[in-house]
């Protein structure tokens, strides 16, 4: 209800169980998520599904679900949680967007405003940035900052 009040979207990672109670948008699960997800009940519930990828057969697995997106990182090296994926860059951008054509590409890890427009000009449709937000001294402006940046 806060969401929809606010005019955003919900998003919930990893908890697909607490997702449909909250009868929020979208479910993101990675990887490690999918072995126990069900993924109809996600579907009979109404949630849009988002999936992280990290290498092809990864990409594979995940369009066989027809995801309503595909999430691709980590771009830049990050932070934010330890990961045996290296950074991507921004040429891996630009292959999976041939791959998946029209299903949506979100860039994530490492994403900053200024590294933003490489993610955007290399195929990416959404950029998804946490610590560049959360750690930093004044979250509620940069979080501005970004939306200025991103319209």
């Amino acid at each position: 209800d806060l969401c929809q009040a606010a005019g955003c979207t919900l998003i919930i990672n990893d908890h697909w169980e607490m997702a449909i109670d909250a009868g929020c948008d979208y479910i993101h699960l990675g990887q490690e998520d999918l072995d126990g997800a069900d993924t109809k009940a996600i579907r009979r519930a109404g949630l849009r599904l988002g999936i992280s990828t990290h290498d092809r057969a990864e990409l594979d697995r995940a369009m066989a679900l027809s995801p309503d997106y595909i999430a691709l990182g980590p771009i830049y090296p990050t932070i934010f949680k330890q990961m045996k994926w290296h950074q991507q860059g921004t040429e891996k951008l630009t292959k999976w967007k041939a791959i998946i054509g029209d299903t949506p590409l979100i860039a994530i890890g490492g994403m900053t405003i200024e590294r933003a427009s490489g993610a955007f000009d290399s195929g990416a449709d959404v950029v998804s940035a946490v610590t560049d937000i959360t750690l930093n001294a004044d979250p509620e402006s940069r979080i501005r900052a970004w939306l200025a940046a991103t319209r």
